[in-house]
Parts: C-alpha cells; sequence; structure tokens
C-alpha cells in the first residue's frame, strides 16, 4: 500500500516506512526528531519545481513533465528502492505541500502503484 501524508501531519504505526520525498527540508521540522528517510532524489528538478509553483491547473502539465524526469538513472534506481518498500509493506509518501492531492508525492504515488 502507498499512502501519501504531510510531513506534519502525526505519524501513525499503521504509515509503514515514511520517506520524505520534497527537494527541500520541511520548515520547522528538526532533521533530529525526524521519523522518516529522506530521498530528495526523486523530487522534481528546480526549473520544474519553481515553473509548477503549486498552481492547480498546472497539475497535469506538471504530472506529465515530473514523470520524463522520473525516466533518468538516479531517478529510475531511487523510485526502485521506493517499489520494493512498497511491495514488502505499506510506503507512506510526506511532502510539505498544503495540497498533497496536487504535488509530486501524489505523482509519485501513481508512478509506483503502476511498479508494484
Amino acid at each position: 500500500m502507498i499512502e501519501v501524508k504531510r510531513v506534519y501531519d502525526e505519524s501513525a504505526s499503521t504509515d509503514g516506512t515514511r520517506v520524505l520525498v520534497d527537494r527541500l527540508w520541511p520548515r520547522g521540522v528538526a532533521k533530529a526528531d525526524a521519523d522518516f528517510e529522506w530521498e530528495k532524489v526523486v523530487a522534481p528538478s528546480d526549473a520544474l519545481r519553481m515553473w509548477y509553483a503549486h498552481i492547480p491547473e498546472r497539475f497535469e502539465e506538471f504530472s506529465r513533465r515530473y514523470r520524463g524526469e522520473l525516466t533518468d538513472a538516479e531517478r529510475s534506481a531511487a523510485l526502485e528502492r521506493l517499489s520494493g518498500i512498497a511491495r514488502n509493506g505499506t510506503l507512506t509518501l510526506l511532502t510539505a505541500t498544503k495540497d498533497p492531492e496536487h504535488s509530486q508525492a501524489a505523482v509519485l504515488q501513481q508512478v509506483l502503484a503502476e511498479r508494484v
């Protein structure tokens, strides 16, 4: 199972492996207190992230472009690792965005579900 949550939401025993998939570390979260892994290599490029700017009307095009970025070798290797986690238990993708449904985490959830 692959879930998406905000990094600011309280962790739950049902979360399984929790992985932050943002390029930037979330504000207000101390690295020393983090109860999750950080896989920033799967995050969108800075250029794509800035173009998207979390404008919901751009989400479809953002998703298309982001899926294209996920095909490079480094990101593919990270996706394979995340797929393995999802095959063996629950994977919770974390993001700091206020709108997780229109985020890279939602796109990753779909991409990973296609691989599992």
